[in-house]
């Protein structure tokens, strides 16, 4: 009987086999396996960032942990509160500044009637083609009583390169009309008398008041209302209430430059279809960076006017951008 004692001893040996269980243990690896398919996953995820994310990190810096304002026209990037957004557009406006100290409205004139009828001659066409079109129309027709007097078809023939020439040229014989007789043939510094001309509107008005009469204003043409919202200034579409948006974010004595920098900027760097991100001064503080093309030296390639060493759009610009590097545009028929 002593000698089947041991036989009791077979416990152990259960209990060996439960150590030996072990087995399960074997569940580490497959988190081990898994962790590593975890690290790998991300690589993944982070292939779509081609762009590099290191452009606009200046931008969202200062902004982190901000909750997102409830009551603002525009909806800021990021939880951008509105405090951020301000001061995030007004960097970006000094440094367009920097950018283009010699910017100014791209249409010749010499007198705020020249200015009115170029920049109504303008909707539609480049400030180019009015340029090399209007010295031909204020020769003949040099003060609004004479426009006002002119043969349509006479006008027409001059204006046919602006495209749109027969509603132009009602537009400008109209507006001459109503500035020889309710304003005595001079240009009003008003808002309110500007909008009553024929074809003029609060663009048109503004471009005037601003650089003819020193009044500030914003000019929101294709190119503002572009940037700003690429920008997310605003997401407003209409132009009354982009300007009133963006109006809101600097003081009114920066508005006219501010109009030119952002309209230069848009025309030169920033364009609608493939904007040179690779090239733009401001792109940390852009929260579009990255929509057009990043590589710099293929960047360069699309950069327009003076920035990419080719004539601007004025026949006779102002010295500072010639001194800058600028070069005039060339005449009508020139080639």
């Amino acid at each position: 009987m002593k000698k089947t004692a041991p036989a009791k001893k077979t416990a152990p040996a259960k209990k060996a086999a439960k150590k030996a269980a072990p087995a399960k243990k074997a569940a580490p690896a497959k988190k081990k396996a898994s962790a590593k398919a975890a690290k790998q996953a991300p690589a993944k995820r982070q292939a779509p960032a081609k762009t590099p994310a290191v452009a606009p990190k200046k931008a969202s810096a200062a902004v982190k942990g901000v909750a997102p304002a409830k009551t603002v026209a525009a909806k800021p990037p990021r939880g951008e509160s509105r405090t951020a957004l301000v001061r995030r557009a007004r960097r970006i406006n000094r440094e367009l500044a920097e950018v283009y100290p010699y910017a100014h409205p791209e249409l010749d004139f010499e007198n705020p009637f020249q200015l009115v009828v170029a920049t109504v001659l303008s909707a539609q066409t480049t400030d180019l083609r009015v340029n090399q079109t209007t010295p031909a129309l204020f020769a003949k027709y040099p003060t609004p009583e004479d426009l006002a007097a002119a043969n349509p078809e006479e006008v027409e023939e001059i204006l046919r390169p602006t495209g749109f020439f027969r509603a132009k040229t009602k537009s400008v014989i109209g507006l001459s009309k109503a500035l020889a007789e309710d304003f005595g043939g001079e240009v009003p510094g008003r808002l309110e008398d500007l909008v009553k001309l024929p074809g003029v509107g609060r663009k048109t008005a503004f471009v005037v008041l601003g650089n003819a009469f020193g009044r500030p204003g914003i000019t929101v043409d294709t190119h503002f209302q572009r940037l700003v919202r690429r920008w997310e200034w605003t997401e407003e579409t209409d132009p009354d209430k982009i300007e009133a948006a963006v109006g809101a974010l600097f003081p009114k004595s920066d508005w006219t430059d501010l109009s030119h920098h952002v309209i230069w900027h848009g025309r030169r760097i920033c364009h609608a279809r493939k904007p040179a991100c690779g090239a733009c001064p401001i792109a940390p503080l852009c929260p579009a960076y990255g929509e057009g093309e990043t590589d710099p030296e293929k960047a360069k390639k699309l950069l327009k006017y003076e920035k990419g060493g080719f004539p601007g759009q004025r026949l006779n610009p102002p010295r500072s951008y010639l001194d800058a590097g600028g070069k005039a545009a060339p005449p009508l028929g020139s080639g």
